[in-house]
């Protein structure tokens, strides 16, 4: 049976939100101060007829949205979409009890993601690669994504011819692909174990179609060239599945926030550092201490600061942050600070931060959540947050990067 509903306001993961008796309602796809009709199951509409849009409806800018599960807000003015991943921020700090203005979200261009995860499986002489529908484990099989750099989309023809060739299993799979300067990086992930035949053959077309690199479950098949990005000045093979920023663009606006809020230190701390995102360019006015768990990609830092005679020292040490944080003693050399972590934060390192004497710190993450809990931690230890930039990074996600400075005033003497 039915149900008329009238949209109140929109959820976290982007769908609309009707309160009711029962509770909240989640309705896929509709915006705020929408009518529609739907049938309600366990909480969700589902048949979901639109009687009245909102006036911020736009048209979707790619023919698979409201199928392809990769974009839940394509709809929605740009204006009241940028409003809302700020106030993702917003909430998130004012349920922590942090007070601090949150500037409006920097905007992010379509056509700008470097760094795309499809699926893949091989269905007979067929191959199906794209994004999963939400909620479901169904391949939706795109043909464009406005999100993805046009590098990545040019390519959709030779992926699907790849993902043909390596396919050793009926089940899904994953292809992460990122755009480097010297071409596609492409990693299979559950793609199943290669013979010497197969293998040979995919090796042949990857060379074929000019990947730079291509790697299954983390061993290298082939690598025409070495992917290769720059983090500032400075030029970095990037290690198989790597971790690096979204958009170069958001990557180059955190570093910008950090190292303008960082300048002047002299001796800097890079903590989960990844493979020098920040490290690297902070090292061309200050000395840095680079703290990473990853062992791979702390190497590919390592590297890149050796051969790159004109930085400032660049110290590397592999640390699991999680179980083994910098203790307050061992912080005291730093005047500068900044953390990066994945999207559990940082809470047993802030708790050393927060006693210490550092007196610059930037926090960088991608949950709002873990962020306010953590800067919760430091302004109890005597920060003050001086801006909270929300940036947006994962075009039409319900997903959001932030960069939070802070500052301490030293004690007196």
């Amino acid at each position: 049976m039915s149900e008329t509903l009238t949209i109140d306001h929109l959820g976290a993961q982007g769908d609309g939100v009707v309160a009711t008796p029962a509770g909240p309602v989640y309705v896929p796809f509709a915006l705020p101060g929408e009518v529609v009709e739907a049938e309600l199951r366990k909480g969700r509409a589902e048949k979901t007829i639109l009687r009245e849009a909102s006036p911020e409806r736009i048209e979707p800018a790619c023919r698979h949205f409201g199928d392809c599960g990769g974009c839940v807000v394509q709809h929605l003015e740009t204006g009241a979409y940028l409003a809302w991943k700020r106030d993702k921020v917003v909430h998130a700090l004012e349920a922590r009890g942090v007070e601090a203005e949150v500037e409006d979200a920097l905007a992010c261009s379509p056509e700008t993601r470097r760094r795309v995860t499809f699926t893949a499986r091989r269905l007979g002489s067929e191959v199906l690669l794209g994004f999963n529908a939400a909620q479901s484990h169904r391949i939706v099989v795109i043909e464009e994504c406005p999100v993805a750099t046009p590098g990545i989309v040019a390519a959709l023809g030779d992926l699907r011819d790849l993902a043909r060739a390596i396919a050793a299993t009926p089940k899904p799979f994953h292809l992460t692909v990122t755009e480097t300067r010297t071409g596609l990086d492409i990693a299979a992930a559950g793609a199943g174990r290669l013979g010497e035949k197969q293998r040979r053959a995919v090796i042949d077309l990857a060379l074929a179609k000019g990947f730079a690199r291509l790697s299954a479950d983390g061993e290298i098949i082939v690598e025409g060239q070495k992917p290769s990005v720059m983090f500032g000045d400075v030029p970095v093979a990037i290690p198989p599945a790597g971790f690096l920023q979204a958009t170069l663009a958001a990557e180059e606006a955190m570093a910008a926030l950090v190292g303008r809020h960082l300048d002047g230190c002299k001796h800097v701390a890079d903590l989960f550092a990844g493979s020098g995102t920040f490290a690297l360019r902070l090292a061309q006015n200050a000395r840095v201490y680079a703290a990473e768990g990853d062992a791979i990609a702390l190497a590919t830092l390592d590297i890149a600061a050796r051969q790159w005679p004109s930085l400032k020292p660049v110290t590397a040490e592999k640390r699991d942050l999680f179980h083994r944080p910098l203790l307050t003693k061992e912080l005291a050399q730093f005047d500068g600070l900044v953390f990066d972590p994945p999207r559990a934060g940082a809470e047993f390192q802030c708790r050393q931060i927060a006693r210490s004497e550092v007196k610059r710190v930037a926090a960088v993450s991608c949950n709002p959540g873990t962020l306010a809990r953590d800067l919760a931690i430091l302004v109890a230890g005597g920060y003050r947050v001086t801006r909270i930039v929300p940036i947006d990074q994962f075009l039409w996600s319900p997903h959001v990067e932030a960069v939070a400075l802070l500052e301490k005033k030293p004690k007196r003497r």
